[in-house]
């Protein structure tokens, strides 16, 4: 199973979300599930898709927070997607070393973003790692 495909798949299922305001979580988690289901890890993937839609309002604040000078509606909406992922990883998981997490937004960010966007969300995710140092660095410890 391929981790970066899941998150692939994760970040398409988050952003149509996003996108599609009122969309079905549900429908849409189940879709890009059966979509990929032999590729991809598919309790990885809903865990990640019903974590960010839990904690949500949360992630967006510490966007807020972490990027002030671009308010969250200025955002693109891949951009968005994919902070949410990252920070929900960083935040809120025990499994997923920050490093991996800070990279992987950074390619997503670069694959799928605009030309500036992997700059974007590496500045945000910095501020948002040194605001949580302690928690995320504790985790790290976990992981090595």
């Amino acid at each position: 199973m391929n981790r970066h495909l899941s998150r692939m798949v994760v970040m398409q299922a988050i952003y149509e979300w996003n996108f599609r305001d009122q969309a079905d979580l549900n429908e849409i988690l189940e879709r890009s599930i059966a979509e990929f289901a032999d590729d991809i890890d598919k309790v990885f993937v809903k865990e990640e898709i019903l974590g960010v839609s839990k904690h949500r309002e949360n992630l967006d604040r510490e966007i807020e927070v972490s990027a002030p000078e671009w308010p969250i509606e200025q955002i693109s909406t891949i951009d968005k997607s994919i902070l949410e992922i990252a920070i929900y990883e960083l935040i809120y998981t025990d499994d997923i070393p920050p490093k991996v997490s800070i990279n992987e937004a950074i390619e997503l960010a670069k694959q799928f973003g605009s030309n500036n966007s992997g700059k974007f969300i590496n500045g945000v995710l910095g501020t948002i790692y040194e605001k949580h140092r302690d928690k995320v660095e504790k985790k790290a410890g976990k992981n090595e």
